[in-house]
């Protein structure tokens, strides 16, 4: 009877943290890996936004593995270069693929020449927002505002352009009230369908592993996160990209997906 009970009472705590849920919540996403090279499909916390025409997470477009058209979306969030980014630049170059860079403010302050080369290159900029700071933490649209347009200002005032209007999250947390701000300010939020531990510098995968982890789960219509400052990263990508190229993939960016 008192398993019943504890069982019963567990239940009802878990059924109240789920209520609580509301519009600024903070949400980690995360999707469920797949072996079978099928996209992902949310469990049911995040499905609640994961069809919101403002998110993009997968291409929904090219949804089968066995379709003619493969693609990829390679995307890189970007604060900082200890050697790697331009490696992984000079790879990309080498093998005519264009990628996405989320960037934060501290590149263009430190390595402007790199985030001109990403713009000349043909690659896609994004706004990663200026600090890196838990955007579903912020309570006011104002703030938020600011995170994101304090990057565009200045993404302008060095490069003479615009950024684009896409926005990843830091940390992957966010809210549904982020969202409607995001969509307010006229931003796509972009998310992942896959990605792998690849940020912690000083705990690298080995590179056979990373290769096995990012092949074994790779599926069409990919977004794939990756961390430009990951030593692995820079070893794998030629070779990462050449077996992509075999297997009959294309490469995109994340402007490219048609969101239904």
């Amino acid at each position: 009877m008192r398993t019943v009970v504890k069982i019963l009472s567990i239940f009802i705590l878990i059924s109240i943290l789920t209520l609580s849920v509301n519009a600024n919540s903070t949400i980690g996403w995360y999707c469920k890996r797949t072996n079978d090279h099928t996209q992902p499909v949310l469990d049911s916390y995040l499905a609640k936004i994961g069809d919101n025409k403002n998110l993009i997470w997968v291409d929904k477009k090219h949804s089968s593995f066995s379709d003619d058209e493969k693609v990829i979306y390679l995307t890189f969030d970007a604060g900082y270069e200890n050697g790697n980014i331009e490696k992984i630049l000079d790879i990309l170059k080498e093998e005519d693929v264009k990628a996405t860079f989320f960037i934060l403010d501290n590149l263009i302050y430190s390595n402007k020449d790199l985030v001109e080369r990403m713009i000349n290159e043909g690659h896609l900029i994004g706004n990663h927002t200026c600090k890196h700071r838990d955007m579903s933490r912020v309570a006011d649209i104002e703030i938020f505002r600011r995170e994101l347009a304090s990057l565009e200002e200045l993404f302008k005032e060095n490069f003479g352009v615009e950024m684009s209007k896409f926005y990843r999250p830091p940390e992957g947390k966010l809210s549904i009230e982020n969202l409607e701000w995001a969509e307010k300010l006229g931003y796509k939020t972009v998310m992942w369908s896959f990605a792998y531990a690849d940020w912690d510098n000083r705990n690298q995968m080995a590179p056979d592993k990373a290769m096995d982890k990012v092949m074994s789960h790779l599926h069409n219509g990919e977004i794939l996160l990756l961390h430009p400052t990951s030593s692995t990263n820079a070893k794998i990508m030629k070779c990462f990209i050449q077996e992509l190229k075999k297997e009959g993939y294309k490469f995109g960016t994340v402007d490219e997906i048609e969101i239904s």
